[in-house]
């Protein structure tokens, strides 16, 4: 007997950041809201964490300095990082979640993998089980979400983007290489702006073209990447939908619009990175003993730098010196940043840390 095809969500929930805040503040309804940092008259530093529809239509996006949000769009709404409400609304979201998967892996604070299929006959099942979700969430937390349904997680996640917000996607196994072709290479997981530069010059522009391309060019420019784009481009993707256990670290990164060279806003994005790490490890009650920063140059060359502090500590001053010390290192005037991101992990529970007491 042969084994059941599997179906696979992904579901991700629509502008989340703002969409709560919209929820909170029904007068923001209508206006270009920006979630990041107070602009204070397009001198404020930091970036946009998320921004709505209405803010995109004017060009603002997400990683984008907040200056430069500021000058496209100065008539938005701009509020502060409200980390510790949009982490309670998500881990409401996320358990009711759970209940509808065999297998659930969250991504983030707004993505999640549903392997659905032991809960599903077919794809119209699956469909009627992804709209009865929506509804739930939507009468629960008055949020929309959009969702792609395809037989891995690589078509599920393209597809829960082809048509947002508050879509619905579904693309079947014998569908996936028709419904990837067209679009551009950039939609596949691993192709960043470096990748998709290198496959430009070879002539590779959409996922079609990669799929057409011979494989032992693309595996001896890109090494073991290459083969895996190439079965990416047929619709290949093996990848289990696993749920991820006990927490061993927890982190935040932000990659910049522009690549910079201005590493006082390296340094105070660096903090701002730093005080959401804070307070997850705080909600979550954990103490954190190592600290670590990674910094991608503008060639994606990307350094993690770690230190192991001599004391556990859940204070954010520790952490926040601590991040800037081992930035220091990477700040040349010779070289452009396009990501930070700050890590604790080496976590002991503030519960068992009492009882230990």
């Amino acid at each position: 007997m042969s084994e059941k095809k599997r179906i696979i969500f992904h579901l991700d929930m629509d502008h989340f950041f703002t969409a709560v805040e919209e929820r909170e503040h029904p007068e923001y309804k209508g206006k270009p809201v920006v979630v990041g940092a107070d602009p204070k008259e397009g001198r404020g530093r930091g970036v946009v964490s998320t921004c709505n529809y209405e803010a995109r239509k004017f060009g603002v996006r997400s990683g984008m300095p907040i200056s430069k949000a500021w000058k496209l769009c100065p008539q938005a709404v701009y509020l502060p990082v409200n980390y510790e409400l949009y982490v309670r609304v998500s881990n409401q979201i996320m358990s009711m979640l759970r209940g509808y998967a065999d297998k659930f892996e969250q991504w983030g604070i707004d993505e999640a993998f549903l392997d659905v299929t032991s809960k599903v006959k077919n794809y119209a099942e699956a469909e009627a089980l992804a709209h009865k979700i929506k509804r739930e969430i939507y009468e629960r937390e008055k949020l929309t979400c959009s969702i792609g349904i395809g037989p891995n997680k690589l078509v599920a996640k393209i597809a829960s983007d082809f048509r947002k917000p508050d879509g619905l996607t579904t693309v079947k196994e014998e569908e996936a290489e028709k419904f990837l072709a067209p679009l551009p290479v950039r939609k596949l997981l691993w192709v960043g702006r470096k990748t998709e530069q290198k496959l430009k010059a070879l002539g590779i522009k959409t996922i079609g073209d990669l799929a057409r391309y011979d494989p032992s060019v693309l595996a001896e420019t890109f090494g073991v990447m290459g083969t895996q784009i190439y079965l990416m481009a047929h619709g290949v993707d093996r990848s289990e939908v696993t749920e991820r256990g006990e927490i061993k670290s927890i982190s935040r990164d932000v990659t910049f619009e522009e690549d910079t060279s201005d590493f006082d806003f390296v340094l105070k994005t660096l903090d701002k990175l730093s005080e959401e790490v804070h307070k997850d490890a705080e909600r979550q009650r954990f103490y954190f003993k190592t600290v670590t920063v990674r910094i991608r140059y503008e060639n994606f060359e990307t350094h993690t730098h770690s230190k192991t502090l001599p004391f556990i500590t859940d204070r954010l001053q520790d952490l926040k010196k601590t991040a800037r010390e081992l930035a220091q290192a990477y700040l040349r005037p010779e070289r452009k940043i396009r990501l930070v991101g700050v890590r604790v992990s080496n976590l002991i529970s503030a519960e068992k840390q009492k009882r230990l007491i």
